[in-house]
């Protein structure tokens, strides 16, 4: 009888770290709303509410960049891939969580001879923050073409054919 194989994830504690900080730092990023509704209900003048929601804006997105700067030094850290998913939704530049609307705006270019390829459509994503650009293939692609098998018998060469003929 075999020993059954173990199917723990090497790091696991390094795994949950990374996750609870792509969480923590997602939420930060949209706390900007339910911070201007707080400002709200404590009945204080316009120009009050106006100043600590851009405050509790900015404070919120100081602690979520550096959550995600964190996240990025944990991960190279223990050498741990982050998910493609998570990629896409960090600025690498500025550490940013890029929200549509609010942290970026993203759009669709396709620039194959007038945008005539459908599959070369992209998606671009651009922080507000730092300007950076990031760009997302909206197809997927397609798989190569297996190599191709020769029916032809190969041809020979002139010396081996003369070599034969005597």
């Amino acid at each position: 009888m075999g020993k059954a194989k173990s199917t723990a994830v090497p790091n696991k504690v390094l795994h949950g770290r990374v996750s609870y900080l792509y969480q923590a730092a997602s939420y930060f990023a949209t706390l900007e709303q339910s911070g201007k509704a707080k400002d709200r209900e404590s009945g204080h003048s316009k120009e009050v509410e106006l100043s600590r929601s851009t405050e509790s804006t900015k404070s919120s997105q100081i602690a979520a960049r550096q959550l995600i700067s964190d996240l990025k030094a944990v991960s190279l850290k223990a050498q741990i891939r982050m998910s493609p998913d998570m990629k896409h939704v960090m600025c690498k530049i500025c550490n940013t969580v890029m929200i549509d609307g609010s942290t970026c705006s993203s759009g669709t270019e396709n620039h194959s001879r007038g945008g005539k390829k459908p599959w070369a459509d992209v998606i671009v994503r651009q922080c507000n923050i730092c300007g950076t650009a990031k760009r997302f293939p909206v197809a997927k692609r397609q798989q190569r073409r297996p190599h191709r098998t020769l029916d032809k018998p190969k041809r020979e060469n002139k010396l081996h054919r003369e070599c034969h003929i005597t």
